[in-house]
């Protein structure tokens, strides 16, 4: 009898060994993920078809990986772009998309590093966080500083680390680098057809791009890194910008130069069954935006996506459907208050603009800092700007159109044209079902908020039954509509 117990404990302290060892190995196997994240620029890269980019580096990681072709920003500026993408929900409908406000978060709302080191992953960031709501930032992070790193994991972990580069933020505008340490030069820039031919235009362009060649070195170093660790092959790089940009009329604003954005993923074969088409090198189509990142994070690690996440999964264990639109919006921007929601699909971009009698181009003390964006302003101001180029400084339609196939500046207005009335409704009405479905926080004035929230969020203020959402809606969607009475006496009011 005692020896039956001692082979029973023995058994049982082998079980308990061989459930350590398989947990061990299955973290083990699970991919590790390296987010790689510049600021402030759109695909202006070599693999995107711009020659006049000097991108070796990312152009060598789409051949090796995955070049996605529509991926967007949910919002054109950091701080609420960066909520929706650690929280899984847009910022619009977490009540965070204010820029530069620290309004609460839901509690409901669990940014997704608690989630994968829930799952077991060592999380890192090195070293932006600017998420747009209040609390401590760092507590959701293992490592969250300038010297955070993946190679601090544990033995035994996976990692998930993150390396925001800020080599092509605006600011990198602001100071002045001649001419001649130019390495790509004013007189060879292709100017977009909505920005006057200036002096300062030209230098701001050029300039731009060699931030854009700084930070493609810098993403080189940090592959060379995990190539020399001998990880690579168990890594899952991603590489994206955190919005468009960078000069006037791109970051800030819903339009393409705001919101389409580079994204490369490259998938080890080891984990091939996770590549989003044939083979490395090709280009994905898949519309794809800020707020798929959390569940496709948690795809790929295998953990349940929350109900609560409002994107869909485009990579990992449990893909999701592709949706058939992108949802973009826009609201106080600095010292400037606006509103504008977008939905975009793979063909069209519907604006619709909820303050149509605000300039485009608010004076915003950020922005002017840049001399293109004064240069632009003193060239309005003195009538040398055609009829596209001007109408920056002029007040917005209600509605916008843009065919982006034929029209990828988005400078020709279709909201008016008969032929597009079909097209018109439909995003008009799939905008409207979206504000509702998202319980859009952008109804309520912001000076509104604390009055209703009291201490708590916006994003369960929404919810509750003391919003009255569906006449608010309504009243936003009468108030602009133009060429109405109630239009007119709105204005009046």
């Amino acid at each position: 009898m005692i020896k039956l117990k001692s082979m029973k404990t023995t058994l049982i302290i082998l079980l308990f060994a061989l459930l350590q060892s398989l947990n061990v190995w299955a973290q083990q196997d699970r991919p590790n993920i390296l987010w790689i994240t510049s600021e402030d620029n759109s695909p202006y890269l070599g693999c995107y078809g711009d020659a006049f980019a000097t991108t070796p580096t990312l152009d060598k990681l789409a051949d090796e990986g995955f070049r996605y072709t529509n991926a967007y920003a949910n919002c054109p500026v950091c701080a609420p772009a960066r909520n929706t993408i650690i929280t899984g929900v847009y910022a619009a409908s977490n009540g965070n998309e204010q820029m530069r406000s620290t309004y609460p978060k839901s509690e409901s709302v669990i940014p997704y590093p608690e989630l994968l080191r829930k799952a077991g992953y060592y999380c890192t960031n090195n070293v932006k966080t600017d998420y747009n709501f209040a609390g401590d930032y760092n507590s959701i992070w293992d490592e969250c500083s300038r010297t955070a790193h993946w190679k601090n994991t544990p033995d035994g972990k996976p990692f998930f680390a993150i390396f925001n580069l800020l080599t092509t933020h605006e600011s990198q505008l602001f100071p002045f680098i001649p001419n001649e340490e130019l390495r790509h030069k004013p007189e060879d820039v292709v100017l977009p057809p909505y920005h006057p031919d200036t002096e300062e235009m030209r230098h701001d362009w050029a300039q731009y791009y060699d931030k854009v060649q700084d930070m493609d070195a810098q993403v080189g170093e940090l592959l060379n890194e995990l190539e020399e660790s001998g990880l690579a092959d168990n890594t899952i790089i991603f590489y994206y910008a955190d919005h468009g940009g960078v000069l006037a009329r791109s970051k800030r604003y819903i339009f393409q130069t705001g919101t389409w954005v580079p994204f490369i993923v490259r998938i080890p074969e080891k984990y091939k069954q996770y590549f989003p088409a044939d083979k490395p090198g090709d280009a994905v189509d898949r519309n794809i935006s800020f707020v798929d990142l959390a569940p496709t994070l948690l795809s790929i690690v295998g953990a349940e996506k929350p109900d609560y996440m409002q994107g869909n999964a485009f990579l990992g264990n449990a893909v999701e459907p592709e949706p058939e639109y992108v949802h973009l919006t826009r609201a106080r921007m600095d010292e400037r208050v606006d509103m504008s929601r977008a939905v975009r699909d793979k063909k069209y971009r519907y604006i619709r603009n909820y303050m149509p009698f605000r300039i485009y181009m608010q004076h915003l003390a950020y922005l002017f800092n840049a001399r293109s964006a004064q240069s632009w302003e003193d060239y309005y101001l003195a009538g040398k700007c055609n009829d596209m180029q001007s109408r920056a400084f002029q007040t917005k339609p209600v509605e916008e159109l843009y065919d982006t196939e034929n029209d990828p500046y988005e400078v020709n207005n279709l909201a008016d044209d008969p032929a597009y009335k079909e097209v018109l409704e439909r995003m008009r009405k799939e905008n409207s079902r979206w504000m509702k479905e998202i319980r859009d926080v952008g109804l309520i004035p912001e000076t509104e908020y604390t009055k209703r929230a009291g201490d708590g969020s916006m994003y369960e203020y929404m919810r509750s039954a003391a919003c009255p959402f569906d006449e608010l809606l309504a009243a936003a969607e009468l108030a602009t509509k133009a060429g109405t009475e109630q239009f007119s006496n709105t204005l009046n009011y």
